[in-house]
């Protein structure tokens, strides 16, 4: 992602999403990181039944085409938060500094304007100059 170009649009939905897919990119690496597969298991009365040729190959094959799907959207996450923490050296701004602390921590605009004891106005104001440096 380093070498794409964002829109503003896209810039303040990395900001907005950053403290999400953190969390969801622990979660999904442990997830993945996790090889124990027990097929489908059987109960009752279908437990003593021969089961169908392939029955645990499909499962396993499906399982194996979930967990292609989840690595490269996590490797999507990975480099939109790469992206982020690329570019907040740009911000020189003491203000703008704590701003984009606050936002990567999942802070509305509303908890940060009361946080900072300032208006809401003005942290959206600060917002978009953090946009803007990130996006240049």
């Amino acid at each position: 992602m380093g070498a794409i170009t964002l829109s503003k649009h896209q810039l303040y939905g990395l900001l907005k999403s950053y403290h999400w897919k953190i969390k969801e990119i622990k979660r999904m690496k442990e997830e993945l990181d996790d090889t124990e597969f027990t097929g489908t298991a059987g109960y009752g009365i279908e437990a003593t039944m021969p089961s169908a040729k392939g029955g645990i190959s499909r499962a396993l094959e499906t399982e194996v085409l979930r967990r292609c799907k989840k690595q490269k959207r996590l490797r999507g996450y990975v480099d939109e938060v790469n992206y982020i923490n690329s570019r907040t050296d740009l911000i020189q701004d003491e203000r703008q500094k704590a701003i984009l602390d606050c936002m990567l921590d999942g802070m509305s605009m509303t908890a940060i304007a009361k946080h900072l004891k300032m208006s809401r106005t003005w942290v959206n104001k600060v917002q978009d100059e953090i946009v803007e440096i990130l996006g240049e």
